[in-house]
């Protein structure tokens, strides 16, 4: 299997990076506030109500940064942030969100690190990648929550429909009696996309680095790849699926939800330089966009999101195709159609939000069991490293939103195999179907 590169803007690398010290605490704004507390009871004590007010909206809580600029990709899982800019919750925390619409994930990850975006809309393993070094670009990062859990999708090509391809099983069967070489895009090595179609390839048996070629594509080109001949299939977010069936070019082979149900997908991210910087505009920014989460999860919110981000400026797709798996409604493209209850999540009850440790250790076994990483890392301590269940935990309570009190979660995969968290160089090295 060959990594190809579109644009010369993704990179891919099997370097192993040893990871750097634990970024410092968000916990001394505790101590900050305390003493600012005391100090302004002493100072306030003989000065006008007026004057009062004025001297503590410039206290210890205030953003650092007030213009906040925050990246996405054009998929439906882009909404948190739209939603938090343009309903106006960034202005509820004392910031102005602009979205910043970008071309590819290797751009959000360089901007990032160079510092044009402050944050973005962003995969969860790209966090880690990052922090890893993999692919040659190492910068510590942080995940301040999660955005949203399941929504996307595997499609392949009518092409294949044709030859009686319609699963992972009949995939496998062509493959091994063609004499050709099987092209499948991702849209970034070290993110969500690449590793649920590595997993659900190896699951049938179809090893995603020897069997088949894989390329990377930015998630709005998929489609007209696609219609053109370059890839057989391609796993992508949404609206990009539904497209694929809604310019009769591709059908759904799998949902990801069917790989994983609630499984970590994108993530608020920014470099843990900036939240050690500006700890006050980190938590602002998770205010803001927790409180989108829960806006776009109410049901009579969704079509109204689903107009909104269409627009060319975000998504640029038809509000019909996205509004269908927005809500749940699913139609394969070869024929079946159904209601799913674990489509596209962003609150569920808090449940969607939260860091937990467990789900960035899942994506570190993968870059292991895929040779990204040559060795075993300190699964655990990078996570407490990448994850700020600090900066999440003290918004969502200020919310009164429920934090969960453990950090690790249990959830068995499309194969069978449980992860938990609890031994991850064990999970890792015990696949069958490696690199």
């Amino acid at each position: 299997m060959s990594t190809e590169k579109i644009n010369n803007t993704e990179t891919n690398s099997t370097n192993n990076v040893t990871s750097e010290a634990m970024p410092e605490s968000l916990s001394r704004r505790g101590f900050i506030k305390m003493a600012s507390i005391s100090a302004a009871a002493t100072l306030f004590s003989g000065v006008s109500p007026g004057l009062r007010s004025s001297a503590w909206a410039a206290g210890s809580d205030e953003p650092e940064i007030k213009e906040v600029k925050i990246g996405f990709i054009p998929l439906t899982d882009c909404a948190p942030i739209i939603v938090a800019a343009e309903m106006g919750f960034d202005k509820k925390y004392g910031i102005k969100i602009t979205p910043s619409k970008e071309a590819s994930w290797a751009g959000v990850r360089d901007k990032l690190i160079n510092g044009e975006l402050h944050a973005s809309h962003v995969l969860y393993g790209m966090m880690y990648g990052s922090t890893m070094g993999i692919g040659g670009k190492q910068k510590d990062m942080a995940v301040l929550m999660s955005l949203n859990n399941n929504g996307q999708a595997i499609t392949l090509s009518n092409l294949l429909k044709d030859k009686g391809v319609t699963s992972g099983a009949t995939l496998k069967r062509l493959i091994d009696n063609e004499n050709r070489d099987f092209t499948f895009a991702q849209t970034f090595p070290t993110g969500t996309h690449a590793m649920w179609l590595y997993y659900w390839l190896a699951t049938y048996g179809i090893n995603a680095m020897k069997d088949v070629k894989t390329i990377v594509v930015p998630p709005p080109q998929m489609v007209a790849n696609m219609r053109i001949g370059n890839m057989d299939g391609f796993c992508v977010g949404e609206p990009w699926g539904a497209r694929a069936i809604y310019d009769k070019v591709g059908f759904t082979a799998t949902t990801t939800q069917d790989i994983w149900t609630d499984h970590p997908e994108k993530v608020l991210g920014c470099t843990a330089e900036f939240v050690e910087k500006n700890p006050n505009t980190a938590l602002a920014m998770t205010k803001a966009i927790l409180e989108a989460c829960r806006y776009i999860d109410a049901t009579a919110n969704r079509a109204p999101v689903a107009k909104l981000i269409s627009g060319k400026a975000y998504v640029n797709a038809p509000e019909e195709v996205i509004a269908g798996r927005f809500v749940g409604d699913y139609d394969n493209g070869i024929g079946k159609k159904w209601k799913d209850p674990n489509y596209m999540k962003f609150f569920n009850d808090g449940k969607v939000n939260f860091p937990y440790l467990s789900d960035g250790m899942w994506f570190l076994t993968q870059h292991k069991r895929w040779g990204l990483l040559k060795s075993d890392p300190d699964y655990l301590a990078i996570a407490k490293k990448v994850n700020r269940i600090d900066v999440y935990t003290e918004a969502a309570k200020s919310l009164g939103i429920s934090v969960p009190t453990d950090p690790m979660r249990s959830s068995k995969l499309i194969d069978g195999v449980v992860w938990d968290g609890s031994n991850p160089a064990a999970y890792a090295n015990g696949f069958k179907v490696k690199a």
